[in-house]
């Protein structure tokens, strides 16, 4: 473990959300009478926030008329069923185990509304994760650099003892922004040659292959 703070991506990195997010986002979809989406077409949409899912939901985006209201519906719907299927992937648990046990600090940066992701971290991690932080209207989205730097800053922590862990092209963006290097799993929401596409160099296949780069 040659890094003193890791900073994870939450959805399709730490959590497999999937399920959830598209069950909501149909779920408002619906309401308002518009198509809806399978599992796999949600997978594509997500990475760059709520806002943006339901941009690439709605039809016309957000030159719908209704944009506003499935968006609200769906932040609605989500923050109470969130945890209905959603659930860390295997071996996550252990490896934010390990980490804390070696004495290594923890963070979380997503681009899912703020509320949303504290309350998850929350509800899944607990003490694993010292520090957690989403979408706000105070805090630029990923691939900005805002959301790891005060990650950073908060837990006083230097670019060249820090390693970013996503599993987008989004984090592969973010952790250049910021100037960390980039660790991309491949259990989450893109597939390798996605990543490698995306610039991708080190990617792990298992959440304790992290310990060992």
């Amino acid at each position: 473990m040659r890094y003193d703070t890791y900073i994870f991506d939450l959805d399709g990195t730490l959590l497999n959300s999937i399920d959830d997010l598209a069950i909501s986002c149909n779920y408002a979809l619906n309401a308002f009478g518009m198509p809806q989406y399978s599992v796999d077409e949600i997978k594509s949409f997500v990475g760059n926030g709520v806002h943006k899912l339901l941009e690439r939901s709605v039809p016309n985006g957000i030159e719908n008329s209704k944009f506003n209201d499935v968006l609200n519906l769906f932040q609605k719907h989500y923050l109470i069923h969130n945890t209905d299927h959603t659930c860390p992937y295997t071996g996550i648990m252990d490896m934010l185990s390990q980490l804390k046990q070696h004495g290594k600090q923890v963070a979380v940066v997503s681009n899912k509304f703020c509320k949303a992701t504290q309350e998850l971290v929350e509800h899944y991690f607990g003490n694993a994760v010292d520090i957690a932080i989403g979408e706000s209207d105070t805090i630029r989205k990923k691939p900005a650099p805002d959301m790891v730097l005060a990650a950073m800053r908060q837990l006083r922590a230097t670019p060249e003892t820090a390693v970013y862990i996503g599993d987008s092209d989004v984090d592969i963006q973010t952790a250049s922004n910021s100037g960390l290097p980039c660790i991309s799993v491949l259990w989450g929401f893109r597939s390798r040659p996605f990543l490698i596409e995306h610039g991708a160099k080190t990617l792990v296949s298992r959440p304790a292959d992290i310990f060992y780069i």
